[in-house]
């Protein structure tokens, strides 16, 4: 088994360089991923998930977490740019457009509601640096979120951003994503719509 080192390297490093190790190596060979964060850790879980690995955590230790990946007979891609095509929503900030931040917070609380009330839902709404506080205890669009939720969207948000602005433990609807994934589900989207 191969021990790959990532200790200290950012999402979205390493589930690519993880990514490539097992595209380089034979069906069934596990790799051993040490990084230094919970968020690493389920990052490579849902990356494990969408590839068909097989996914195992390891011995833990303050800061450092050790997580088994195994590719199996067929690597299973994520959504590819030939697959089928979607709408993403993408929120980058706490605001819609540029100007008076109170405005902007009100815009982007009513273009989530009115998201919700559109005669066709994206697939996949997500949230990442100031996005993130969107998805989280306290948020006025949380009804919204969880209503595009239930109704089949699925809500993702940023663990690192999550990190950065110390929410990891307040996230209150969807799911926590990795910038590696945000980049896949971009490209294999036939719209892109960011308010």
């Amino acid at each position: 088994m191969t021990t790959l080192d990532m200790t200290g390297k950012a999402c979205p490093i390493p589930v690519i360089e993880t990514k490539r190790l097992l595209a380089a190596s034979a069906p069934g060979t596990s790799v051993e991923v040490v990084v230094d964060n919970p968020t690493a850790v389920e990052n490579l879980a849902k990356f494990a998930e969408q590839r068909g690995y097989t996914f195992s955590r390891g011995e833990q230790a303050p800061g450092a977490f050790r997580v088994v990946l195994t590719s199996g007979d067929a690597d299973t891609t994520a959504p590819a740019a030939s697959g089928p095509r979607r709408t993403v929503v993408a929120v980058s900030s706490r605001t819609m457009g540029e100007g008076d931040e109170r405005l902007g917070a009100t815009l982007l609380k009513g273009f989530l509601y009115a998201l919700t009330e559109a005669p066709a839902w994206p697939e996949v709404v997500l949230f990442y640096n100031g996005g993130a506080h969107l998805t989280t205890e306290g948020s006025e669009s949380l009804e919204d979120l969880r209503k595009l939720e239930a109704g089949g969207v699925e809500v993702l948000t940023c663990g690192t951003c999550l990190n950065h602005y110390g929410l990891s433990e307040k996230l209150a609807v969807g799911g926590v994503t990795n910038m590696y994934t945000i980049v896949e589900t971009m490209l294999a989207a036939s719209h892109v719509v960011k308010p």
